[in-house]
Order: C-alpha cells, then structure tokens, then sequence
C-alpha cells in the first residue's frame, strides 16, 4: 500500500530519496551558487486550522472530513504546492462526494442544483491550472468519481472498449492487459490521473506525433449533465453535423460530467528503435526536427532538448533529439534509418534517451522537493506554427529571462518540444531560479504572467495540452472568439441552468446559481 502526498506530487513512498536530494541540491548549487537551500518541512494537515463545511448533504456519498476536504481542495501545480508547504490552505470544497453509480452521478448533481451548491469534478486531481480547485466560490461539492473504474466492455474486433471515467491509468492497462489491447496513452501523469480527466482537459500523451491527444482516441462518450444525458454513437468517423464528443472533449466539467467512454485500442508494440541525436547548434536542431515532423514518418516520440535543458536532465551540454519508433505490425529500424538521414547535422549519442526518461518521470518530486528548499522550479507550455516560432522562442526567452532577473534576480530558461506536427511544435519550457520563501507563490505568479503575456502576443496558445483552469482564463478569453463564447455560453446555459458545473472556468456568463464572486 502506498500513501497519496496531501501537500505534494504523487506517494510519500516515492518522494525524493535523501541521495536523491543532495544530488539536487548540488545541480542547482554549481548553477546557481548563492541559491539559499535551506530545508522546510510540510505541516501536519490535521493540525491546520481547516474551516468547517458550509452543506449538510444526504448520507451515505459525501464526506464532510476536513483531511479529506483539504485532499480534494487543491490541483498539482507548484503554485498548489507552495501555498501548501506554507500552511496556506484556503478555500476548501464543503464535501466531497463518491458516487459508485451514474445515478448516483445524476442524484449528486439534482441535489446540489436543488442547493446552489457548485460541483467541480476531480478527476485525479492532477491539474496543474487551478481547474479542481474551489476558488472565490461559496459552498461547492468535489465530485471524486474514483469508484467508477472498471473496464465494462471490450469489442476485440473493433479494438475498442467501453471504460468508467474515474479509472487511474495503471488500473486501465491491466485491466487492458488480458486482451492484449492498451490504449498506450500516457502523460507525464498517468499514475495519478484518470479516463475522465484525459477526456475532460484534452489530455497530450504518449506520441509525440500523429496520437498526440487523447481525443484521437475517442470512439464515443457518455456525459450526465443537470439537463440530461447525452451518449454519442459509436462510430469510426462521422459527418452528421458537429461532433457531440467534440463539445465534451475539453469541457473541463464545465458541461457535463463524463461517466464512460468507448476508447479506440491497438495491439501492445512488438518492434522498436530508437536513437538520440545531438546538435551543435539549436537551429539546426530545430530544422531536423521539422523535416521529421513533415515526412510522415511518425515517431512515437520526436522530443526535442535545447543545451540548458539537455544538461539539466540528459547530461549533455548540447541540444538533443530524442527519437522512438514504435508498431505492433512490422519493423521500424527503416524508420529510424530515415528519420536519422534527416539528422545529417547531428551526432548520434549513447544513453541521453534513457536518463532523459527517468528524469522526466521523476520530474514532479524533484519539483516539491526544489519548492522545499525555497526554488522556483515550474514549466508552461504552448504550441504555433514553424513559421511563428522562431519569434514566439525568441519573446519567451526574453520575457522569462527579464521576470526571473526583476523577481528572483536570476534564473535559468530552458525549452523542449513535448510534440511535434507537420505545421508546427508544442514548445514546453522550464523555469529554474531560486526564490524567497513565504514569497514563493507570487514570485512565481509574476513570471508566469510575464511569459503568458510574451507567449500570447507572439500567437502561441495559452496552453497546448495542461488546460485553461482558472489559472489560463485571463489569456484564454483573449485566445477564444466571441462567437464562439456566445456559442459555448448557450450551450452551458441549455446543459447546466443553474451554473453548478465549475463555474469560473471556460465561460463567464451570468446567471442565478453559485457564479465565482
């Protein structure tokens, strides 16, 4: 058994080791010498003073707990985290509810529409933008759907199955596992997350081409709503009109709440290849990786890495390419040959793939462990065109290096393509400074917007696969056309009347029920 971190990033069990820490601790040291790293401990939760529940609902699927509260209150991005290290718990959702049915699904939210009471969906609870978090709202209810979590039906002919929204990752596969299917879907969170948050955030995973996202993979969905339910038709492709999963997949629990989806599956990967490639120089690196992306190839992982980060995390000081190659049908060394042709100005080197894999899955303890000795240690993502993003890097780079030099003095920049396609990358930076504790939430507030602001004025999105959240929806509503928010406005009016469903997040309309204050 493993304990889920209250504070933090996945188990207590898997939490940075003590070698692991002073490994850290002398990186950040030899980068940034006058970093002060002095450690800090996180609060016991049971000694918070933790306000009391605003809702007496029914018995049986809620728990009113304050430790439970406190559990679902909160997403995992590093501003959750700081705010927890430092006993800064704020608001609390007023229960937390378990349905083990979809009518249980359906009484939750008759109640609470009954109630005024908002219902935010949890998924996981891995979002990393605010999108879980009970903010400027007055009494809310926390939807945890982690009963429903079975894989009701598998069609092996179709390759498809029918699979509850609240399943973990791990839990899919094996589940998976017997009828040699997988969904082979795996963002950096798939231990922790769910089917249901995949669907409702328009979740990145696995491939860094073709399958990027988990919509790719969406055969059908079924959606309660407080005006009803809604299930689409299982098909391969559709022309009748405007997709209804396409209305869903993305919503972030502001529609509906997803119970079940039928999945497109494939056969478990039998033939592999892949290489890492270096580069002297950044644009060439750039160029390559472009050619890739355009030749229809299609690696499984196409990852990019400038110097900066390829040092931080692959031991080398030049920029890396990391490629994969993957099928359940045929070989793929070809590919591989191919796409290596298309690296001419690049040199194949040994091992930067497998210790950029386990930095990158260690990447969120290391990130808490940094946050308790007082560094600022956070990414932000964004996607454009080819065209675009020589300028887009270039206003990134500048905009963060200025935040981090006014904010924190100094600081380190770094990027790396999480996903590629034939127009254009999904560029994905890091930040790494050293901050001032008790200030390290708004330190981090004040970069983050200076980069928002740089990334959406050069035409990137506010976010390419992390969601809009509450933390996004400032840059969001510039990014998204009127029309289309009036479209979306109805459509949450006709789903949900009384505005119960994550008010604050996609929408800003007005209207009688809980709205964000």
């Amino acid at each position: 058994m493993t304990t889920r971190s209250w504070w933090g990033w996945g188990t207590v069990e898997d939490a940075v080791t003590p070698e692991e820490r002073r490994a850290l601790a002398d990186r950040v040291r030899a980068v940034l010498p006058d970093a002060d790293l002095t450690f800090h401990e996180p609060p016991d939760p049971s000694a918070l003073d933790l306000p009391v529940s605003r809702v007496e609902p029914p018995s049986g699927l809620y728990s009113t707990d304050p430790v439970d509260r406190l559990a679902h209150a909160r997403g995992q991005a590093y501003r959750d985290v700081t705010r927890n290290l430092a006993g800064d718990v704020g608001p609390l959702p007023d229960a937390v509810a378990r349905p083990r049915t979809e009518q249980d699904v359906v009484d939750v939210l008759d109640w609470c529409s009954s109630h005024d009471v908002a219902v935010i969906p949890f998924g996981g609870g891995t979002s990393v933008v605010g999108g879980v978090e009970p903010r400027d709202l007055d009494r809310v209810v926390t939807l945890d759907l982690s009963a429903l979590d079975q894989v009701l039906e598998v069609d092996p002919t179709s390759r498809a199955a029918r699979i509850q929204a609240g399943v973990l990752g791990p839990s899919l596969e094996a589940q998976l596992k017997p009828h040699s299917l997988t969904l082979r879907h795996f963002p950096q969170s798939f231990e922790f997350s769910t089917l249901g948050g995949w669907l409702a955030t328009r979740a990145g995973g696995h491939y860094a081409t073709l399958y990027t996202h988990i919509d790719d993979l969406t055969e059908s969905m079924r959606v309660v709503t407080p005006a009803g339910v809604s299930e689409s038709r299982r098909l391969p492709g559709s022309g009748a009109g405007p997709s209804p999963d396409r209305l869903f997949l993305g919503s972030e629990g502001t529609l509906g709440v997803i119970t079940e989806a039928w999945m497109r599956l494939q056969s478990p990967p039998a033939h592999r290849a892949g290489a890492s490639v270096r580069f002297a120089s950044w644009d060439r690196a750039v160029e390559a990786t472009r050619l890739i992306a355009q030749s229809g190839l299609h690696p499984a992982n196409c990852r990019l890495l400038d110097p900066a980060e390829a040092f931080l995390n692959a031991g080398s000081a030049q920029s890396v390419l990391v490629l994969a190659f993957e099928s359940a049908d045929h070989p793929v060394d070809a590919l591989l040959a191919r796409a290596l042709e298309l690296c001419a100005d690049g040199e194949i080197v040994e091992g930067a793939s497998a210790r950029w894999r386990q930095s990158f899955l260690r990447m969120p303890y290391q990130r808490d462990a940094m946050a308790q000795h007082a560094m600022i240690t956070e990414t932000f993502e964004t996607a454009c065109t080819w065209d675009r993003f020589p300028a887009l890097h270039a206003s990134v780079v500048e905009a963060a290096t200025a935040a981090l030099r006014e904010v924190c003095g100094i600081g380190v920049v770094t990027c790396r393509f999480t996903h590629v396609y034939p127009d254009g990358p999904a560029p994905y930076y890091g930040i790494y400074a050293p901050g001032r504790w008790g200030s390290l939430t708004s330190q981090w507030d004040d970069i983050k917007a200076a980069v928002s602001e740089a990334l959406s004025n050069a035409g990137g999105t506010i976010t390419h696969h992390h969601a809009v959240g509450r933390d996004h929806m400032p840059w969001y509503t510039r990014q998204r056309p009127d029309v289309f928010h009036a479209a979306l406005a109805g459509a949450k009016a006709a789903l949900d009347p009384s505005n119960i469903l994550n008010p604050g997040v996609l929408t800003t309309r007005s209207t009688a029920g809980p709205t964000p204050r």
